[in-house]
């Protein structure tokens, strides 16, 4: 039987075009953009200023703002813990939530054991940040509010516009994780008031490695304490010699998806809508979490009553799915996202996440929408 990849929000397959690109800089342009003394160095710098630009243009903000990364997992803990040290002395207090991506969870957890002042804020049943409770934990020593734009779990998507006016208001920085959101929807990050945000390349069929982290240059000035310490690349950020073959790409892969964004969302919304409706019509008691509010076009997370996420995808061995966030599929805890939305544990670990992408075709769902239903049938026969 024909594998069917449902599991866009884990990782994407890089673009042929995107590719195409990236393997003339492993052999052929290979220069160090370090390296300023020879033609070889000024190609690669070249090459990275590029796509600086084109993630730049496809986050709304201004290219020199833009600081290349392994990924979305170094940005995040770059922009937090580079807050915390020398660079910023003072009282640190940091405001979140309890339904964001592990790579900013556990950063926060890991701030928290050393002593920063953190709050957690809890989300409704939708997964969104209430506003007012955000503006009362804002006090004169919070320095940063750091928020998941497009929940990777449910797609739901909060309104970076609002808070980002709110924490411009109360005088604090704003920190985006950008990482699902990134070329799905459009984004206007320096006209929001966000101040630092994080992304990966592999989400938007880029490649794996390589990320960015956007920090704001002016009104204010966003000022870090570097994770890393050597050759002083990326204005001192982030040294380290630069990955020019996936710089590229996710330059790349960032102006595709900034040219093909409009029509593809449209098309994988309807597809999400279509594979929905084909499972509710045969499962009545579906739930869908999330829906009701924005969510990312292409993402689906839904629970069977009765039915178990971990016996539905032991059913379903031609369908790429997911119980959850990728980055901690190995944990046996129900998702931490699902119960901040008050669900409880039995239903929390219910729940199947659906990601569609570029790749996923009406014939796929069309396949999807019957093995699923099937083994769904199956299991609520047998008890499972």
């Amino acid at each position: 039987m024909k594998r069917i990849y449902l599991d866009h929000a884990a990782t994407t397959p890089v673009d042929p075009r995107v590719f195409e690109l990236m393997r003339h800089y492993f052999s052929e342009h290979f220069g160090n953009p370090a390296s300023r003394t020879h033609a070889f160095g000024w190609e690669a710098e070249e090459a990275i200023e590029t796509a600086r630009a084109q993630v730049a243009a496809l986050l709304g903000v201004e290219p020199r703002a833009v600081v290349w990364t392994s990924g979305a997992t170094e940005s995040i803990n770059t922009a937090l813990q580079g807050l915390a040290w020398p660079a910023s002395p003072g009282p640190y207090h940091l405001i979140t939530t309890r339904a964001e991506h592990s790579a900013a969870r556990d950063t926060c957890l890991a701030l928290e054991r050393r002593g920063v002042d953190v709050t957690w804020l809890g989300v409704d049943a939708h997964g969104r940040l209430d506003l007012a409770e955000l503006r009362g934990a804002i006090r004169p020593e919070t320095r940063v509010v750091s928020i998941l734009h497009a929940n990777n779990e449910t797609g739901v998507v909060q309104d970076l516009a609002a808070i980002g006016a709110l924490c411009r208001e109360r005088g604090v920085l704003l920190h985006a994780d950008v990482t699902q959101s990134l070329g799905k929807i459009p984004l206007a990050l320096s006209d929001w008031g966000v101040d630092l945000a994080s992304a990966s390349a592999h989400k938007l069929c880029g490649p794996k490695g390589v990320g960015a982290l956007y920090l704001r240059r002016r009104d204010p000035r966003v000022v870090l304490e570097p994770l890393l310490y050597g050759g002083g690349q990326e204005r001192g950020l982030r040294s380290g010699t630069s990955n020019v073959p996936g710089i590229v790409g996710f330059g790349a892969a960032a102006a595709l998806a900034l040219g093909e964004m409009a029509q593809e969302s449209i098309r994988v919304a309807a597809l999400r809508d279509r594979l929905e409706a084909g499972l509710t019509h045969s499962h009545p008691e579906l739930v869908r979490n999330g829906s009701g509010v924005e969510r990312l076009p292409g993402l689906a997370n839904v629970r069977f009553d009765g039915v178990g996420s971990e016996a539905l995808l032991l059913a379903l061995p031609a369908i790429a799915l997911s119980a959850g966030s990728a980055c901690a599929s190995a944990s046996l805890e129900p998702s931490h996202v699902l119960l901040a939305m008050g669900q409880s544990e039995a239903e929390a670990r219910g729940a199947v996440r659906f990601s569609l992408g570029r790749t996923t075709t009406d014939e796929e769902i069309d396949a999807t929408i019957g093995l699923v239903s099937a083994a769904v049938s199956r299991l609520c026969s047998t008890g499972g």
